[in-house]
Parts: structure tokens; sequence; C-alpha cells
């Protein structure tokens, strides 16, 4: 059930943030012990899978572990992201990834993007803007410019992630290449916590519980039922169902954390998820489909 299947990795990324402000550890041994702690799962299931389709050449293992650099920046400036800006409006934030493939994609692949994303630019740069605070009174986060800041190096961050493991993916591994990816981010976020010095020693139980539930959920469950489920879908049906994602994450960050964002912010909200909308789903497609059922 492909859409189930959307709709769970959606969720599972979505309580992200909030599984992070629960393990309250330093963003640099949230985002080590999150991905160390999904290697074990993603071991098992890599091996069985290279046990039905054969394994990968080295250029393909090569350029999945490149791309866990780019992730375990990801998964650090998001934390970061979390500390200034809340759960909700960070992960909302990571979301403009969208607009970044597009462009770098562009830029240094040579990948024109299509006019509806240059379209969804203004859109989502106006969001960004409510959401930082600089307009109106009350923006919540504790430096709320300095997160949004912190949330465009996440989404640049993934952006990276998703162009440099695209070009090692063969169409039949799934478990593989995001296992390379995850042992590279584990390294490497610990590297980057020792230079800052915010690893820390070994968090206590209470907080690696929460590091196991977000590594079994969001680092694995969530990338690997989208993988899975993106083939088996349309992509503009796969585009609205990962809209869910940021809106849940607003809400549940309310809900559970008590996250109060201003108004403006929220009207940011809306603007951003507007903008990713745009980006990604081809309006003109789906109104023609439509013209096409009703004249049947």
């Amino acid at each position: 059930m492909p859409t189930l299947a959307v709709l769970g990795g959606a969720m599972c990324i979505a309580f992200s943030g909030i599984l992070v402000i629960f393990a309250a550890v330093s963003p640099s041994a949230a985002a080590t012990y999150r991905a160390a702690f999904a290697v074990p799962p993603l071991l098992l299931l890599a091996w069985l899978e290279d046990r039905r389709q054969g394994g990968r050449t080295r250029r393909q293992r090569a350029l999945a572990f490149v791309a866990g650099i780019f992730f375990a920046a990801d998964l650090t400036f998001f934390h970061h992201a979390i500390v200034y800006l809340g759960a909700g409006l960070a992960t909302v934030m990571g979301n403009l990834q969208v607009i970044f493939v597009g462009f770098i994609g562009w830029l240094l692949l040579g990948e024109r993007p299509a006019n509806r994303l240059v379209t969804a630019v203004p859109v989502a740069l106006i969001g960004v803007v409510l959401i930082s605070g600089v307009i109106g009174r009350g923006a919540y986060g504790s430096d709320p410019g300095l997160g949004v800041i912190l949330g465009l190096l996440t989404a640049a961050s993934y952006a990276g992630y998703l162009l440099v493991l695209r070009r090692g993916q063969d169409g039949r591994h799934v478990a593989g290449p995001i296992l390379d990816a995850t042992v590279a981010t584990a390294i490497f976020s610990a590297l980057g916590g020792l230079v800052v010095g915010d690893l820390g020693p070994f968090p206590g139980w209470s907080s690696v519980g929460w590091l196991v539930l977000l590594a079994l959920s969001a680092q694995t469950a969530g990338g690997l039922l989208i993988a899975i489920a993106l083939p088996r879908l349309p992509a503009v049906t796969t585009s609205l169902l990962l809209l869910s994602q940021p809106v849940a994450s607003i809400f549940l960050a309310m809900i559970i954390v008590a996250e109060t964002p201003s108004p403006l912010q929220l009207l940011g909200v809306g603007l951003v998820v507007v903008g990713v909308a745009v980006g990604t789903v081809p309006f003109g497609r789906v109104a023609a489909g439509m013209r096409r059922s009703t004249t049947m």
C-alpha cells in the first residue's frame, strides 16, 4: 500500500524534531547517535537486499558515503535550528530542500528547473521572512532569525544529500545506499561535534531511549518507507502526500511540546507549504488529467 507507506514515512519524519527535544542532548550528539543507532537494522536490511539484488559497485557505494557527509551537515544544522526556532518551524524550513535541489541541479548538473519552481521561490521566500520574525512582534523562538538561517542551511545540505545519493542509485537497491550514507553521517557528525566541542560524553539511558526511537523511526523507517513507495506512485501523488509532513510537524509541536508560533509565523508556514507545492506538484498535468476524466 504505497500511499500509506508515504504517509507513514512522512509522519515518522514529522516527529523527528520533537524526539530530538525529548532526547535532551547537544545537536552534534543527537546527529551522531541517531545515525549510529540506525546502522544495525540498516545493516541487516542491506545484507538481505544484496542477497536478492546482488552487490553494488564501488562508485555507487562511494557516492552514497559522500551523500552521508551532506546528511551529517543537514542533521547538525537542523538540530541547531530547533534550539533557536523550535521543532515545528525548523522542520518546515527543512522542506525548502525542494527549491535548493532544483537550483543546485541547474547550476552544477545542467538540469534546467521547471517554470513552476521559479514561480515557487518568491512565495516561499516571503514565508521564510515571516517565520524569521523580522516583521511583527511575538515571534516564537529564542532567536528566530538565526533559526531561519540554520534552517536554510539544513535545506541546502539535504539538497546536496539527495543530489549525490541520486547519482549513485541503480533503481534496485534502497537499504544499501541509506546504510552507507548513515555510516558516513555518524562518523562526520561525531567529527563535527569534536571540532565545535559539543559532542559530550555518552548520553544517559533516558536520552538513549529517545535516540533509539529517533533512529528507528525517522532515520530508518521514514526514509525506507518513502524510498520504497516512490516508484509505485505517480510523482504528483507522492508530492502531495509529502506535504503532510511539514504541516503535521507544526501541529504536533504545538500539541506535544507546547510551541506557540505567532500568527505571522503560521502565515509564513502556509506560504512555505504553498511554495513547496507549487515547486513540486505539476498542477497543469493534474488539471489535464481531471479534464480527461470528465470527458470520458
